[in-house]
């Protein structure tokens, strides 16, 4: 192990110890307030390209299992905590947190006064950062430095994926979904087909799907902006739900604008309002970019859910059609399980839209 160090764009740097991969490497430097769940949030897609720093600051206490990964891989570009457990103590642990970093050329910073690094990111908001041996190199690596605006076509699917089952053929649009999301639909009997983030309209009818999931991901949904008039057609077709990039999407779709906020939501405690009943849900969620009020069609969507927080919005629901949207994520890994009973509010909503295929084929 070497000496390493977190540099930022606003020029302020952060020593510790780097394991594993020791080239440099730049990413959006975000953080996460959840106190268990490390494996689920290293391998979910949504994270890809940036730099996570882990709030709690005891990592790796349990290991690293062969269940609980939300992808078949780690997307991150690098990850900062503070205390390292390199001895995890737990019955499924089959792989520290070290060596799973370390097998996926992952940079990993250790040692770091993250309290500091989160305090600065509040303070200035969300940047560029890059994690290396050499300190010196910030007037080099600032000149150039560049992220991508959108990673989805690294973390979607090539091709259709399918699964079997004895309910509705829901068809997930994969922009880098969570195992998670699959999970909870096979777990209600639903057959699903996993489709690639570029499928068409006229590709998704060939599919003969009762209904839509359009899945979380990485980035500004408005990159995406070419897909949106077929989101929209695929959405005024089949009863839709939008979880986190696809709520957004389909937001846009709808001639709504998205903002970024100042440091994102990234946490298992996010307090939700919805707004019909008046309760308060805790929710898991991942995300810089939200849906602006200011560029809804009062007249087509009703917002649904609002953040206790900040009063952003966090659902919308179609006056006519049956699309409903949330930015919380329902599946909840890591995080509350409180909102998973929107899934089967949706295929209560599939039902009620009209006799449905519940195809068997896949």
């Amino acid at each position: 192990m070497e000496k390493g160090y977190l540099l930022l764009e606003t020029g302020d740097r952060f020593e510790g110890t780097l394991l594993g991969h020791n080239s440099s490497i730049t990413g959006e430097v975000v953080f996460n307030t959840s106190m268990t769940g490390y494996q689920e949030i290293l391998t979910d897609p949504s994270y890809a390209g940036q730099i996570m720093t882990f709030c709690y600051p005891l990592i790796g206490n349990y290991g690293i299992n062969a269940i609980d990964d939300e992808s078949n891989g780690l997307h991150m570009a690098g990850v900062v905590i503070s205390d390292l457990c390199m001895t995890p103590s737990h019955y499924l642990s089959v792989k520290s947190f070290a060596e799973n970093l370390e097998r996926a050329g992952i940079p990993c910073l250790a040692g770091v006064d993250t309290r500091a690094v989160v305090k600065k990111i509040r303070q200035a908001g969300t940047m560029k950062g890059i994690i290396t041996t050499t300190p010196d190199i910030y007037e080099t690596w600032i000149a150039q430095a560049t992220l991508a605006p959108s990673l989805v076509d690294k973390v979607s699917t090539a091709q259709m994926q399918h699964y079997k089952g004895n309910g509705p053929h829901v068809v997930l649009m994969d922009y880098g979904f969570k195992k998670s999301i699959l999970t909870a639909l096979l777990d209600e009997g639903c057959s699903v087909t996993v489709a690639p983030y570029t499928t068409t309209y006229a590709e998704l009818v060939e599919l003969k799907p009762d209904g839509i999931v359009f899945s979380n991901g990485p980035g500004d949904p408005t990159a995406l902006k070419e897909w949106l008039p077929e989101i929209k057609k695929m959405t005024e077709t089949f009863p839709s739900l939008g979880i986190c990039l696809g709520h957004q999407l389909i937001a846009l779709a709808y001639g709504a604008k998205t903002d970024k906020l100042h440091f994102g939501h990234r946490g298992g405690n996010h307090p939700v309002k919805e707004l019909e009943t008046g309760k308060v849900w805790m929710t898991s969620q991942n995300h810089s970019y939200v849906v602006t009020d200011e560029g809804i069609n009062q007249e087509t969507f009703v917002v649904s859910y609002r953040n206790v927080n900040d009063q952003s919005v966090e659902g919308l629901k179609h006056k006519k059609l049956p699309v409903v949207t949330v930015q919380f994520h329902p599946e909840a890994h890591p995080g509350p399980t409180d909102t998973y009973h929107i899934f089967k509010q949706f295929l209560h909503t599939i039902k009620q839209s009209g006799e449905t295929s519940y195809a068997t084929t896949y």
